[in-house]
């Protein structure tokens, strides 16, 4: 039994490479060079020292500790993510609104900044890769922007074909690559070993005392060492705690670590190298195949980004923090396989934006962090609750920790948002676009919920006024999509109001999204005969899952919980028309907000995968 877990262990954790390790893995192609050149000084053995030794301890202290060891315990019923840790920390803040409240900002908030994050990522990684090429030819330097926005836009435009077939390739190409950054750091630092001194955090220690204010600017340096963190944690649910772990302790870290301390190494013996320390520890034959490999491992790493804003949207949207989003699945075997078309659009627009304004990585290194840090610092806070009211650790471990890792993510956040006026603004005003999206959206729901649901008799009461009146029967069945606690779906009573028929069989059928990732099959559905022909069905589903209506319906009649041959299907969909109005709820431009975004939210065909042709659309005007 022990044996065959381990095999699983290491089956999981090749491919967990290319995927989970990705961002954190391509750190080292900017990171030492941007935290020397944050100390504005010359690149003696102390500073080097001093500079690796607080790279080293961020690794073991952010990822090691916080979220290798505990971080990943946190997981939703094996998913992890903000997401995940959202819904966790929403089940141990009880039933109390101000706790919830609280709970659901932070999550947002968190939420909102991985986008930025997300937009950043595959613009400095691709662009330090490529820069590579200059070392090369260095009369290639004006084609550099050109080249790596053809990268991104191949990049992009292979999404909605899917990653599927190439995938495969992504762990081996990342063990290769990790292999070879262990090796070129190892090299160097047989010709300078007393480089590993570096290890002691005395030498950390004492370059924060030297530099006094100003060590915070060479903290938000030294925290693009840990960017990807979050990755490690988001992507549990694809691969599991255990190979997660594995490829961490046991190659990547090892890896970054030789490498860093290799560029360390490289700098002392030769200090012109500062100017990209990752590519001069490369002889110059194997130059070429050094950036071509660093090229290779940063598409993968954006890659990674790319699928985690993908899913990331995907949850928002199925739980009412985002209007519903065109998905697209792009293969028919991988289930997490998904391309979503605006969202794929609107990181290629931002992405290209910032390789064109920021025109090189060192300038991107300067927006790159708040986002980051924000993120981790909200985990620690959710971690916190979850860990005190779910699992019942004591006050006397999780108040100590806590502060611990409170005063490591507010130190890197406080060093980054001095880099505010240099670019750190940008993944700023992403996340407060994104976070005013969401949060006006969930308030335009409320509104419409407000005023749609008093005016509302209940389902039974409708049913008794709909038989005892002058209607028609009509063959056939139809099926009434249905919001939760709605009731009266407003498709069937604008039908018997305005057409006075009732179909031969009515099913109202309620997609209830849960906090939970999946529910389990037996869960799954709940039937209710009414008074015939009437028939309630409540399908539920998890924040991972896509619904699919027609396939609720087969399995319905397979299971024989729909007693009937249902015949000819047609489909009604009630589609809410919202006219913004002096009204109490929002101001009115955040109305309109809202409107806008209703109106290009999915159509529920597209959403819930139901035949165009067997759909008919009911409009309702409604003010807010």
């Amino acid at each position: 039994m022990q044996q065959g877990q381990n095999n699983r262990v290491l089956q999981l954790a090749l491919p967990a490479l290319g995927v989970v390790f990705g961002d954190i893995g391509t750190s080292p192609l900017y990171t030492l060079r941007e935290c020397l050149k944050a100390t504005g000084a010359e690149p003696g053995i102390p500073l080097v020292l001093g500079v690796l030794s607080l790279i080293f301890w961020a690794l073991v202290l952010v990822v090691s500790l916080k979220y290798i060891t505990f971080i990943l315990k946190a997981d939703n019923e094996g998913e992890g993510g903000i997401m995940a840790l959202l819904f966790l920390g929403l089940r141990a803040g009880g039933d109390g609104w101000r706790h919830r409240g609280i709970i659901t900002v932070a999550g947002l908030i968190g939420a909102a900044l991985f986008y930025g994050d997300g937009m950043i990522t595959p613009a400095i990684s691709v662009l330090s890769a490529i820069e590579g090429l200059e070392l090369i030819e260095p009369g290639i330097a004006p084609y550099l922007k050109p080249i790596t926005l053809s990268v991104l836009l191949g990049l992009f435009m292979i999404q909605r074909h899917g990653t599927a077939g190439i995938g495969v390739l992504f762990g081996p190409v990342m063990l290769l690559w990790f292999l070879t950054i262990g090796v070129m750091g190892t090299l160097q630092i047989i010709e300078t070993p007393w480089v590993l001194e570096a290890v002691n955090p005395v030498h950390a220690g004492r370059l924060l005392l030297e530099h006094g204010a100003d060590a915070l600017v060479l903290l938000g340096s030294v925290v693009l060492a840990v960017t990807g963190a979050e990755a490690l944690y988001a992507d549990m649910g694809h691969f599991g705690s255990k190979p997660i772990r594995a490829g961490w302790m046991f190659l990547v870290f090892p890896s970054l670590v030789l490498n860093y301390f290799g560029q360390g190494a490289e700098v002392i013996a030769h200090p012109a190298s500062l100017k990209n320390p990752f590519y001069m520890m490369f002889p110059d034959a194997m130059l070429p195949y050094g950036v071509g490999l660093a090229t290779l491992a940063t598409v993968i790493a954006s890659q990674a980004v790319i699928s985690g804003a993908f899913s990331l949207t995907q949850q928002a949207s199925q739980l009412g923090y985002l209007p519903r989003i065109k998905i697209l699945h792009t293969s028919e075997t991988e289930k997490g396989q998904i391309y979503l078309p605006s969202i794929n659009n609107l990181l290629l627009i931002g992405v290209s934006a910032l390789v064109i304004h920021f025109e090189c990585s060192s300038n991107l290194a300067s927006a790159y962090g708040i986002a980051v840090t924000g993120t981790m610092l909200i985990t620690t806070f959710l971690f916190s609750i979850v860990a005190r009211r779910i699992w019942g650790w004591k006050r006397m471990l999780i108040i100590p920790l806590g502060i611990f890792f409170f005063l490591i993510d507010g130190s890197f956040l406080s060093a980054n948002l001095l880099k505010f006026d240099d670019g750190g603004w940008l993944p700023v005003m992403i996340a407060v676009i994104v976070y005013l999206l969401m949060s006006t959206w969930i308030q335009g729901r409320k509104l419409i919920y407000r005023r749609i649901y008093p005016q509302k008799i209940t389902l039974e009461q409708f049913i008794d006024q709909t038989l005892a009146g002058d209607i028609c029967r009509v063959s056939g069945t139809a099926v009434y999509l249905c919001a939760p606690d709605e009731g009266v779906p407003n498709g069937l009573s604008q039908n018997v109001r305005h057409n006075r028929v009732v179909h031969e069989n009515v099913i109202i059928l309620t997609i209830e999204m849960t906090d939970h990732p999946r529910v389990h099959p037996e869960e799954r559905f709940k039937v209710e005969q009414l008074r015939e022909p009437f028939t309630v069905v409540v399908a539920r589903y998890g924040f991972m899952e896509l619904p699919n209506i027609p396939w609720i319906l087969r399995v319905l009649k397979k299971r024989r919980l729909l007693p009937y041959d249902m015949g000819e299907i047609s489909y009604f969909v009630s589609r809410l028309q919202p006219v913004a109005s002096p009204y109490p709820g929002m101001a009115i431009w955040r109305e309109k907000l809202f409107i806008l975004m209703l109106k290009n939210a999915a159509a529920a065909p597209d959403f819930f995968q139901i035949p165009f042709e067997e759909v008919i659309e009911l409009h309702m005007r409604i003010e807010i």
